[in-house]
C-alpha cells in the first residue's frame, strides 16, 4: 500500500526563548519490507537540519535555532510504500537487544497488577501463540479513553485505572511480555484508517515480540490485530521514551503549549 503522512507539530510560548535544541523521530524506516520513498522536514523559523542514525536504526533529525522565537513549526512530509504483513528476517538476538528488550524499562516496570494480568499465562509455551494470547489479555484488560492518561503514565497505572490510550495499551503489552520472558519493543508510527476521524488511528503505537524462530512479530493490543498494510513504522525502542516523535530543551522562563495534526492518506 503506498501512504501519504503530513505530521504538522506547532509550539507556542508565552514568551520568546532561545537557543533551543530539538530532536525529531519522524522518518519512517526502510527495512522490513517498508520502503520510505520520499521524506521531508521544513521548520518555521528556518534552521539548518542533520540526522544520524541510533543504535538500532531510528533516523534521528537535529537542530538548534539561536534566534528569539515564541513559535516553533515542524512539518514532516512522508510516501512510504508498507508490506501486506510485517516481515523482519528471522535473526539471533544480540545479548545487549535481549537484554534491553527484556528488562524493565522507565514505563513498563512491573508491579503486583501486572503481575497478576499475566500469572494465567505463565504455563503457556513460549513462542508465537504465546504472544498472541498476550496481545487478546491486554486488549480485553483495558478501554480506549482519550484524556484519563498522560505521556508519563506508566504501564502499571494505566493497567490499574483500566483504561488509556495506544501508548498505554503498548506499554502494559509490553510490560507483560517481558515478565513471561518474551523479548518486547515499543514501536511509534502511523496508522492508516479510512473512514473515521479518530486521532489516535494516525500516529500510532503497537508492540513488536520476538518469538524466536520467527523472529520478530508486530502486534497491536489497540485493536487486537497484527501489524498489516496500513501500519507505518517510525521508530523502536524499549518504551516511548527512547522513540518521541519531538523532544528538545531551550533557554528561557516561558511556558510551552504544544498541538499536533496528523493525516495519512492512501494514494
Amino acid at each position: 500500500m503506498r501512504l501519504f503522512i503530513e505530521h504538522t507539530t506547532t509550539f507556542t510560548y508565552s514568551e520568546p526563548v532561545r537557543e533551543s535544541y530539538t530532536e525529531l523521530r519522524l522518518c519512517p524506516r526502510e527495512q522490513d519490507g517498508q520502503r520510505c520513498v520520499a521524506f521531508s522536514l521544513s521548520v518555521e523559523p528556518t534552521a539548518e537540519l542533520s540526522h544520524y542514525r541510533d543504535h538500532v536504526g531510528n533516523v534521528v533529525h537535529v537542530f538548534n535555532l539561536l534566534q528569539p522565537h515564541d513559535r516553533l513549526v515542524v512539518i514532516a512530509r512522508s510516501e512510504v510504500i508498507t508490506p501486506g504483513h510485517f516481515a523482519q528476517e528471522p535473526s539471533d538476538l544480540s545479548l545487549l537487544e535481549r537484554f534491553d528488550y527484556l528488562q524493565p524499562s522507565l514505563f513498563t516496570t512491573p508491579d503486583e497488577g501486572l503481575r497478576a494480568l499475566v500469572d494465567p499465562l505463565c504455563g503457556l509455551a513460549h513462542g508465537y501463540d504465546l504472544a498472541w494470547e498476550v496481545m487478546r489479555t491486554v486488549h480485553r484488560a483495558l478501554r480506549y479513553e482519550k484524556g484519563v492518561t498522560s505521556v508519563a503514565t506508566t504501564a502499571a497505572e494505566a493497567l490499574a485505572g483500566g483504561a488509556g490510550v495506544c501508548q498505554d495499551f503498548s506499554h502494559v503489552m509490553v510490560a507483560a511480555c517481558r515478565l513471561l520472558g518474551l523479548p518486547a519493543r515499543y514501536v511509534s508510527g502511523y496508522l492508516y484508517a479510512p473512514g473515521t476521524s479518530d486521532a489516535h488511528q494516525a500516529s500510532h503505537a503497537w508492540v513488536d515480540v520476538y518469538v524466536g524462530a520467527q523472529g520478530w512479530v508486530g502486534l497491536d493490543p489497540t485493536h487486537n490485530a497484527p501489524q498489516n498494510a496500513h501500519y507505518v513504522r517510525v521508530a523502536i525502542g524499549r518504551d516511548s521514551a527512547d522513540v518521541p516523535p519531538t523532544r528538545g530543551v531551550f533557554t528561557g522562563s516561558a511556558s510551552e503549549r504544544m498541538s499536533v495534526i496528523v493525516s495519512v492518506r492512501a494514494g
